[in-house]
């Protein structure tokens, strides 16, 4: 198989991570014989600082054309005093916009041996395994442009969608659904916002289509309550633009860090941007500390979502998990009798568990 992937490093740690993932790839088109192309652009920041604005038209070009695209990271205090059209994060808002990426996809699961870096006691999030399926083109987000009004002394933000828009993300979180265990949770504000009440009406519209999914409709707050006392009740959660973003970062805690976290946006045609949850952390950037494992991960769900390649995602999957359940992590982790690495070891034991198809006797005869 040839395929063509833009890379778009953008700030901070996203230009050693985006290294990492190439070479996890690398490593399986030379497995499986496959053939992948790589081209970068910038994008954020470092697009600002080179072209004068966080997405520049040859980067939206560049990705048009690719079969995927892997993001790193955008963002970092150098930028923050920039007026609101200059800033990093821009860059992403209009790049989800020009691929029409409407649907984001969380994997929020934890590693058994990691389980005691989150803040949750283990017996509560033991065994949690979850996907929250965000829509990402609509909402307050994208709204009619947010308005102050009466000399700074109020503001308008709108929330607007449309019925094929919830609709299209709503199969999509079905359609995840089925693949997994069969249960849907709707998440959304339907006592008070009438987007909300839309947003329901749809959901128990479609679910006769999908008669083997087991539905239900929780209310925002209860959810983020649920996700923290109960996260094992989850598998896949449904909800729109603005409660997407703010649920999947409070999962993110069942693993303990940012750092395992990957994500896919995805479009109608299959075409999907890939970058992993956690920011560009300017605080380590160049230090060679930064895990590259979410990165790495998302790289995997490339592979599944955008080029059906299910047997070497599960490749880069099984490897990093590997490599963890080993003993071996960043400084962002913390494993009991473990042995701390950098981001180029971390990425060169994913490597090699990938060659060797043996952990065990990868770690045996080249780390100890």
């Amino acid at each position: 198989m040839k395929k063509h992937i833009v890379l778009l490093p953008g700030d901070g740690i996203g230009k050693e991570v985006i290294e990492s993932a190439k070479d996890v790839l690398n490593a399986i088109a030379e497995e499986f014989n496959h053939s992948f192309s790589f081209e970068t652009h910038e994008i954020g920041g470092a697009a600002i600082d080179l072209y004068g604005t966080p997405l520049p038209e040859s980067t939206v070009d560049a990705c048009k054309h690719a079969d995927a695209v892997l993001l790193g990271a955008v963002g970092g205090p150098k930028w923050d005093q920039n007026p609101s059209h200059l800033r990093p994060e821009r860059g992403l808002l209009g790049i989800r916009k020009a691929l029409d990426l409407y649907a984001n996809l969380r994997p929020i699961k934890g590693f058994k041996n990691l389980l005691h870096a989150s803040p949750l006691k283990e017996e509560v999030i033991s065994g949690s395994d979850l996907l929250i399926v965000r829509e990402l083109t609509g909402g307050l987000y994208f709204g009619t442009p947010s308005e102050r009004r009466d000399n700074g002394q109020s503001v308008v933000d709108t929330l607007a969608y449309t019925r094929c828009e919830i609709e299209r993300i709503v199969d999509k979180a079905f359609e995840a659904a089925q693949s997994r265990r069969g249960r849907l949770t709707s998440v959304d504000k339907a006592n008070v916002l009438e987007s909300s009440k839309l947003w329901r009406e749809i959901v128990e519209e479609k679910k006769a289509k999908y008669p083997d999914v087991a539905v239900e409709h929780v209310l925002v707050d209860a959810a983020a309550m649920k996700l923290i006392t109960n996260p094992t009740h989850f598998d896949v959660i449904v909800t729109e633009n603005m409660f997407g973003d703010i649920l999947s970062d409070e999962a993110s805690v069942l693993t303990g860090s940012l750092g395992l976290l990957p994500s896919a946006s995805l479009n109608e045609s299959g075409v999907g941007l890939y970058e992993p949850v956690h920011g560009s952390a300017p605080d380590i950037a160049g230090k060679g500390v930064a895990n590259p494992v979410a990165m790495i991960l998302s790289a995997a769900l490339m592979l599944r979502y955008s080029f059906g390649l299910n047997d070497e995602a599960k490749m880069i999957e099984d490897a990093a998990q590997g490599a963890l359940d080993a003993g071996f992590h960043t400084a962002d982790l913390r494993v009991e009798n473990g042995r701390q690495v950098g981001t180029t070891e971390m990425t060169k034991l994913i490597v090699d568990f990938i060659k060797t198809q043996t952990a065990s006797k990868c770690i045996a005869s080249c780390y100890f």
